[in-house]
C-alpha cells in the first residue's frame, strides 16, 4: 500500500470519527471505526466499525449506519478534499471479539497445563 493510500485512509478514519462523536454523540458513543480501505480511484470507502455491547448493540450500530451514512458522507465533504468523495460502505468488524476469544482459549490451555503439572509427582 503506498503512502498515500495510507495518509487517505487515516484521514478519512480521524474525520468520520470526529464527526461521529460530535454530532451524533449519544447514539455513537459505543462505536470505534477501527479500519477505513478507501479504493485507490477514491470512488468507494469501506468503514470498519467495532461496537461495545451484545448482538443487540451491533445491530442497532447496523441501522444506525445505514440510516446516516449519507450525512456522515456530507459532513465528510465539508472537512475532506480529495478530488473524489467516497461512497462510504459501513461493516462491522468482530476481529477484536474474535481476538479475546482466541486469548480466552489460551488462558483455559495454559491453566489446563498448570493443573496438570501439580498433579503429576516429582521424581
Amino acid at each position: 500500500m503506498s503512502s498515500r493510500s495510507v495518509r487517505v485512509n487515516e484521514l478519512v478514519k480521524r474525520e468520520i470519527s470526529t464527526v461521529l462523536h460530535t454530532n451524533y454523540r449519544e447514539r455513537a458513543v459505543a462505536v470505534t471505526i477501527t479500519e477505513v480501505d478507501v479504493s485507490p480511484d477514491l470512488r468507494n470507502a469501506r468503514i470498519y466499525y467495532s461496537v461495545i455491547g451484545d448482538a443487540e448493540a451491533v445491530e442497532k450500530a447496523e441501522q444506525f449506519f445505514n440510516k446516516e451514512h449519507k450525512n456522515i458522507r456530507q459532513f465528510l465533504a465539508k472537512t475532506v478534499v480529495l478530488k473524489y468523495l467516497p461512497k462510504l460502505k459501513f461493516k462491522h468488524d468482530d476481529s477484536i471479539a474474535r481476538g479475546v476469544r482466541v486469548l480466552d482459549l489460551l488462558n483455559e490451555i495454559d491453566e489446563d497445563d498448570i493443573e496438570d503439572d501439580e498433579q503429576e509427582p516429582r521424581q
